[in-house]
């Protein structure tokens, strides 16, 4: 992907097999994202680089953000 490109939206098969589908508006394509999952007490004591990482997928066409911890 270059700097000038525009990302497009994906299907996304969930480790079950099963498709993805937004539980909001229901379309089936999505953005992938990666983001931390922030806990008050490693980050009160400045430890946030030991929170877990969960994988985001976007709705491509709400916004509505499902969160999965681990692989989908």
């Amino acid at each position: 992907m270059s700097l000038f490109s525009k990302e497009e939206p994906k299907r996304v098969v969930l480790r079950t097999g099963a498709p993805l589908n937004c539980l909001t508006c229901g379309f089936d394509r999505f953005f992938e994202r990666r983001a931390m999952l922030n806990t008050v007490g490693a980050t009160f004591f400045g430890f946030d680089w030991l929170n877990a990482e969960g994988e985001c997928c976007v709705c491509g066409r709400c916004g509505f953000i499902h969160w999965f911890l681990g692989a989908k």
